[in-house]
Protein backbone atom coordinates (compact mmCIF):
# COMPACT_ATOMS: atom_id res chain seq x y z
CA UNK A 1 0.00 0.00 0.00
CA UNK A 2 1.46 3.36 -0.95
CA UNK A 3 1.83 6.17 1.61
CA UNK A 4 -1.22 8.10 0.38
CA UNK A 5 -3.54 5.12 0.75
CA UNK A 6 -2.07 4.30 4.17
CA UNK A 7 -2.71 7.89 5.28
CA UNK A 8 -6.33 7.60 4.13
CA UNK A 9 -6.82 4.26 5.90
CA UNK A 10 -5.49 5.76 9.14
CA UNK A 11 -8.36 8.30 9.08
CA UNK A 12 -11.13 5.67 8.97
CA UNK A 13 -11.84 5.68 12.75
CA UNK A 14 -12.31 9.47 12.73
CA UNK A 15 -14.47 9.28 9.62
CA UNK A 16 -16.66 6.62 11.25
CA UNK A 17 -17.06 8.71 14.41
CA UNK A 18 -18.06 11.79 12.39
CA UNK A 19 -20.44 9.79 10.18
CA UNK A 20 -22.16 8.30 13.23
CA UNK A 21 -22.54 11.73 14.77
CA UNK A 22 -24.10 13.01 11.56
CA UNK A 23 -26.43 10.13 10.79
CA UNK A 24 -27.22 8.58 14.19
CA UNK A 25 -27.36 5.21 12.44
CA UNK A 26 -24.48 2.71 12.47
CA UNK A 27 -25.29 1.09 9.11
CA UNK A 28 -25.93 4.39 7.39
CA UNK A 29 -22.71 5.78 8.85
CA UNK A 30 -20.72 2.80 7.59
CA UNK A 31 -22.26 3.30 4.14
CA UNK A 32 -21.31 6.98 4.23
CA UNK A 33 -17.71 6.13 5.17
CA UNK A 34 -17.52 3.58 2.39
CA UNK A 35 -18.88 6.07 -0.15
CA UNK A 36 -16.37 8.64 1.08
CA UNK A 37 -13.45 6.22 0.78
CA UNK A 38 -14.53 5.11 -2.69
CA UNK A 39 -14.74 8.70 -3.87
CA UNK A 40 -11.40 9.55 -2.26
CA UNK A 41 -9.62 6.60 -3.83
CA UNK A 42 -11.03 7.32 -7.29
CA UNK A 43 -9.95 10.97 -6.97
CA UNK A 44 -6.62 10.41 -5.25
CA UNK A 45 -4.96 12.88 -7.61
CA UNK A 46 -7.06 15.72 -6.11
CA UNK A 47 -5.25 15.35 -2.78
CA UNK A 48 -1.89 17.05 -2.44
CA UNK A 49 0.47 14.49 -0.98
CA UNK A 50 2.62 15.76 1.83
CA UNK A 51 -0.31 17.10 3.83
CA UNK A 52 -2.77 15.15 5.93
CA UNK A 53 -5.78 13.82 4.02
CA UNK A 54 -8.01 14.52 7.01
CA UNK A 55 -9.53 17.82 5.93
CA UNK A 56 -9.93 16.57 2.35
CA UNK A 57 -11.71 13.39 3.51
CA UNK A 58 -14.01 15.23 5.91
CA UNK A 59 -14.94 17.66 3.13
CA UNK A 60 -15.79 14.75 0.83
CA UNK A 61 -17.84 13.11 3.58
CA UNK A 62 -19.73 16.28 4.39
CA UNK A 63 -20.64 16.82 0.74
CA UNK A 64 -21.86 13.22 0.50
CA UNK A 65 -23.89 13.74 3.70
CA UNK A 66 -25.53 16.89 2.28
CA UNK A 67 -26.34 15.03 -0.95
CA UNK A 68 -27.91 12.22 1.08
CA UNK A 69 -29.99 14.64 3.15
CA UNK A 70 -31.27 16.29 -0.02
CA UNK A 71 -32.30 12.89 -1.42
CA UNK A 72 -34.08 12.01 1.82
CA UNK A 73 -35.93 15.33 1.87
CA UNK A 74 -37.09 14.78 -1.73
CA UNK A 75 -38.24 11.22 -1.00
CA UNK A 76 -39.69 11.92 2.44
CA UNK A 77 -38.93 10.70 5.93
CA UNK A 78 -37.46 7.28 6.62
CA UNK A 79 -39.14 5.02 9.15
CA UNK A 80 -37.45 2.93 11.81
CA UNK A 81 -38.23 -0.76 11.57
CA UNK A 82 -39.22 -2.61 14.75
CA UNK A 83 -36.49 -4.67 16.39
CA UNK A 84 -36.50 -8.45 16.24
CA UNK A 85 -36.62 -10.19 19.63
CA UNK A 86 -32.91 -11.05 19.60
CA UNK A 87 -31.94 -7.50 18.54
CA UNK A 88 -33.93 -6.06 21.45
CA UNK A 89 -31.80 -8.11 23.84
CA UNK A 90 -28.53 -6.75 22.47
CA UNK A 91 -26.17 -5.18 24.99
CA UNK A 92 -25.67 -1.40 24.87
CA UNK A 93 -22.48 -0.02 23.34
CA UNK A 94 -19.56 -0.21 25.73
CA UNK A 95 -18.17 3.24 24.99
CA UNK A 96 -21.01 4.76 26.99
CA UNK A 97 -20.06 3.31 30.34
CA UNK A 98 -21.75 5.94 32.44
CA UNK A 99 -25.02 7.82 32.40
CA UNK A 100 -23.39 11.23 31.88
CA UNK A 101 -21.69 10.10 28.66
CA UNK A 102 -24.94 8.66 27.40
CA UNK A 103 -26.84 11.86 28.22
CA UNK A 104 -24.28 13.98 26.38
CA UNK A 105 -24.40 11.69 23.35
CA UNK A 106 -28.22 11.69 23.34
CA UNK A 107 -28.31 15.49 23.66
CA UNK A 108 -25.81 15.85 20.81
CA UNK A 109 -28.00 13.63 18.64
CA UNK A 110 -31.06 15.76 19.48
CA UNK A 111 -29.70 19.03 18.07
CA UNK A 112 -29.97 20.00 14.41
CA UNK A 113 -27.56 18.39 11.92
CA UNK A 114 -25.89 21.70 10.95
CA UNK A 115 -25.11 22.59 14.56
CA UNK A 116 -24.14 18.98 15.37
CA UNK A 117 -21.71 18.83 12.42
CA UNK A 118 -20.09 22.12 13.46
CA UNK A 119 -19.73 21.06 17.09
CA UNK A 120 -18.36 17.62 16.25
CA UNK A 121 -15.77 18.99 13.81
CA UNK A 122 -14.46 21.61 16.24
CA UNK A 123 -14.99 20.05 19.67
CA UNK A 124 -14.46 16.35 18.98
CA UNK A 125 -12.41 16.15 15.79
CA UNK A 126 -10.21 19.11 16.74
CA UNK A 127 -10.43 21.12 13.53
CA UNK A 128 -9.86 24.87 13.78
CA UNK A 129 -12.80 27.15 13.07
CA UNK A 130 -11.31 28.02 9.67
CA UNK A 131 -10.80 24.35 8.76
CA UNK A 132 -14.30 23.36 9.91
CA UNK A 133 -15.85 26.27 8.01
CA UNK A 134 -13.97 25.15 4.91
CA UNK A 135 -15.11 21.53 5.34
CA UNK A 136 -18.74 22.59 5.79
CA UNK A 137 -18.52 25.15 3.00
CA UNK A 138 -19.78 28.03 5.14
CA UNK A 139 -18.25 31.36 6.24
CA UNK A 140 -16.39 31.33 9.57
CA UNK A 141 -19.05 33.58 11.12
CA UNK A 142 -21.78 31.10 10.20
CA UNK A 143 -19.77 28.28 11.73
CA UNK A 144 -19.23 30.24 14.96
CA UNK A 145 -22.95 31.02 15.10
CA UNK A 146 -23.83 27.34 14.63
CA UNK A 147 -21.40 26.35 17.38
CA UNK A 148 -22.77 28.98 19.76
CA UNK A 149 -26.38 27.96 19.08
CA UNK A 150 -25.47 24.27 19.30
CA UNK A 151 -23.74 24.74 22.66
CA UNK A 152 -26.71 26.71 23.96
CA UNK A 153 -29.10 24.01 22.78
CA UNK A 154 -26.92 21.29 24.34
CA UNK A 155 -26.83 23.17 27.66
CA UNK A 156 -30.61 23.43 27.63
CA UNK A 157 -31.07 19.76 26.84
CA UNK A 158 -28.54 18.65 29.44
CA UNK A 159 -29.98 20.95 32.13
CA UNK A 160 -33.44 19.59 31.39
CA UNK A 161 -32.33 15.94 31.52
CA UNK A 162 -30.35 16.46 34.75
CA UNK A 163 -33.44 18.08 36.32
CA UNK A 164 -35.58 15.12 35.25
CA UNK A 165 -33.01 12.71 36.67
CA UNK A 166 -32.96 14.66 39.97
CA UNK A 167 -36.76 14.61 40.11
CA UNK A 168 -36.77 10.84 39.57
CA UNK A 169 -34.26 10.38 42.37
CA UNK A 170 -36.28 12.56 44.77
CA UNK A 171 -39.57 10.88 43.86
CA UNK A 172 -38.21 7.36 44.35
Amino acid sequence: MDDRKAAIVSEIPRLRRYARALLRDRDGADDLVQDCLERALTRLDNWQSGESPRRWLFTIMHHLFIDRMRKVSRRGETAMLPLDADEALAAPAEQFGNAASREIFDALQAIGPDRRAALVLVSIEGFSYAEAANILGVPAGTLMSRIARGREELRGLLDDSSRRRAIRIVES
